[in-house]
């Protein structure tokens, strides 16, 4: 069945997140289904703007852990309340902090937003670098390719770990470059769209 989804979309910096789920809305849309897309961190970020006078999404990294966490859960719970018949939670999986890499999706996350779907978009080490280095409007941390695969290892672990705590059906999607209609389309029928 297709209707009422809560699907949490996940993958690291530069993997083309964003222009996938775009796509994705669209394609939905177009089937006629209530689509709702929110982006985890904008969520925590208007959150933060008045406790701590955070202005850009990139900077809640380097806020203190502890504060992170905070925000993290009111996120959560804010997002579990809103209603679609398809709601499209865009986040990450973990967060580079001074501290080490904090999980963007801890239990008590999870257990808020309980999702009915998980899905992981995956791409090249090379494709991820050249996508990051094109990215003029995020501040993100500039790798080299033996470290994108290192974070690529870290994403799978950490989503095969939050699969196992929802027991919700996950989905590994191959965002190539120039294929994100087809990236799309395979998430839209694992959805029950086709």
């Amino acid at each position: 069945m297709a209707d009422n989804k809560r699907v949490v979309i996940v993958g690291i910096p530069g993997v083309g997140k964003t222009t996938v789920i775009s796509r994705l809305v669209q394609t939905l849309q177009q089937k006629g289904s209530e689509v709702k897309h929110v982006v985890f961190g904008t969520v925590m970020l208007n959150k933060a703007v008045k406790k701590y006078g955070i202005r850009r999404r990139d900077e809640l990294r380097t806020l203190p852990v502890h504060a992170q966490r905070k925000l993290q859960v009111q996120a959560a719970n804010a997002i579990a309340k809103m209603k679609a018949s398809v709601l499209i939670v865009d986040t990450h999986l973990f967060i580079k902090t001074k501290e080490g890499y904090w999980p963007g999706l801890p239990f008590d996350v999870l257990n808020a937003l309980t999702p009915t779907n998980l899905v992981l978009l995956e791409a090249s080490a090379s494709e991820i670098l050249e996508r990051r280095m094109r990215d003029k409007s995020r501040y993100r941390d500039a790798l080299e390719e033996p470290k994108i695969l290192r974070e690529l290892e870290l994403a799978r672990t950490m989503f095969a770990a939050s699969a196992v705590v929802t027991g919700t059906p996950v989905l590994t999607v191959r965002n190539e470059q120039g294929r994100v209609k087809k990236a799309a389309r395979e998430i839209s029928t694992s959805l029950g769209f086709t």
